[in-house]
């Protein structure tokens, strides 16, 4: 690619992640292999990322003379801090799925199993403990976490506000107040 078809490939793959990261529902990348440059950012795009303990991972552009173009720099550093992402990224290092839980970049390490889909089957795991919960507190959870990470604490507060808010006339919070009550399960519908 020429110098400007590089500028607009990474603009839409940045746009790409941005679309993915914004979508309403949560979203659990699984890393059973190799999440490096473009691989790692679409996993940082995710809400939440699960790997294989012997998973390879890292944003090693600088190796190849780039820097992450497609979100990189912003999201890694809200994961795991400003100091080792800059390690990271200035060494273009790559580092396994257990050393990404250790620094916060991946909620769950697991050993690989024989079929290569450890990873993969933890995160369906994780997606059925998600499943049952009211849908809509769900989507309001992930925008105030999402929106309240990019100010400061007290317009936080105020975005969790507006969305507990959007919350309060639902169904499914009536049900779950009723559900508590009566000591049963609830049946969220997403209304």
């Amino acid at each position: 690619m020429n110098n400007e078809e590089v500028g607009h490939f990474v603009r839409r793959l940045r746009h790409l992640m941005d679309e993915i990261a914004a979508l309403p529902v949560p979203t659990i990348a699984a890393i059973d292999g190799y999440a490096l440059g473009g691989g790692l950012e679409l996993a940082l795009a995710c809400d939440l990322r699960v790997a294989a303990s012997s998973a390879k991972m890292g944003l090693i552009e600088t190796t190849r003379g780039l820097l992450p173009g497609a979100g990189g720099t912003q999201r890694l550093p809200r994961c795991v801090g400003i100091g080792l992402a800059k390690e990271l990224i200035f060494t273009g290092r790559q580092i396994d799925g257990q050393a990404a839980f250790s620094m916060g970049l991946v909620n769950h390490a697991v050993p690989q199993n024989s079929e290569g889909d450890a990873a993969y089957q933890r995160a369906l795991t994780l997606a059925e403990e998600i499943l049952p919960q009211a849908p809509f507190a769900v989507k309001m959870g992930k925008l105030a976490i999402n929106r309240g990470m990019e100010v400061d604490i007290a317009s936080g507060m105020a975005i969790e506000g507006m969305c507990y808010a959007q919350n309060i006339p639902t169904r499914d919070r009536q049900e779950g107040m009723a559900a508590f009550r009566e000591k049963r399960p609830p049946q969220f519908t997403g209304k």
